[in-house]
């Protein structure tokens, strides 16, 4: 397990080091499309309205939205690949675990993306002026959301698996997301705020709102909901993925595109 996790962290710098060009045309297009959001709804509301935190909040759901962007992403695009350069059927035959492979790959990529989010964070950060509030305990809301995250990337790269591709789909998840990011579910009340423990991924990021644009602690009690509510997405994910992987094969179709 640990051999293939160092394997894939060694395949995931080479990319990188190999396209640098595409990593730095990424920080640049999402520092760049946020500070563009920025100054039109600036010149929209006018020059006397004030943002306070409302402006942080978001910072921190467009940063938290990049990052699952490439999550939701990654695996999709892996298997959409490998099926249209033929290799998808050689993942399979290794001695592998497919999910434990594409998981591993995720992962390591991951450590590696979350510099380059951090990169434009604090773009984004010195562009508006607006400099947030980090912590240790910013790691564990953080779990959460990349354990949705995962879930349903698993969840599509399903669908990538039976259809071979998705792109129209992937594509309305990515707006969606978004939403789902960026909204304050943190501030509703009753009904509306069981909803928003229903909603994958909006928990933890309200948590890493409520800490990073209003200084505020960790919540133990809302840190559990938002747990249990990225397992749970995670778990149904990868139930999902294995379906897709046997449907796949009893219909013979591991290979064709």
């Amino acid at each position: 397990m640990l051999e293939l996790f160092v394997a894939q962290l060694k395949w995931s710098w080479i990319q990188y080091k190999r396209y640098a060009h595409e990593v730095l045309g990424g920080v640049i297009a999402l520092s760049i499309t946020f500070y563009g959001l920025f100054l039109s709804v600036g010149y929209i509301a006018g020059s006397g309205f004030r943002f306070g935190d409302r402006l942080d909040a978001v910072i921190v759901g467009y940063t938290l939205w990049s990052l699952v962007i490439f999550i939701m992403n990654g695996i999709n695009a892996t298997l959409q690949r490998e099926a249209q350069v033929g290799t998808l059927e050689q993942l399979f035959i290794s001695p592998f675990n497919i999910t434990k492979i594409l998981l591993l790959r995720a992962v390591s990529d991951l450590l590696l993306q979350c510099g380059v989010i951090t990169i434009v964070l604090f773009i984004i950060m010195a562009l508006t002026g607006r400099w947030l509030s980090f912590s240790a305990a910013l790691i564990l809301p953080l779990i959460t959301v990349i354990l949705g995250a995962y879930g349903l990337a698993f969840a599509i790269g399903s669908l990538a698996l039976i259809f071979k591709t998705v792109q129209q789909i992937a594509g309305i998840f990515n707006f969606s997301l978004l939403f789902v990011l960026t909204i304050p579910t943190e501030t509703w009340a009753g009904a509306q705020k069981i909803l928003g423990y229903l909603i994958p991924m909006t928990t933890g990021a309200g948590l890493m709102r409520d800490m990073m644009a209003r200084q505020a602690g960790l919540n133990w009690g809302t840190f559990a909901i938002a747990l249990i509510n990225g397992l749970i997405y995670f778990v149904i994910g990868i139930t999902l993925f294995r379906w897709s992987e046997r449907e796949t094969k009893r219909r013979g179709r591991l290979s064709g595109y």
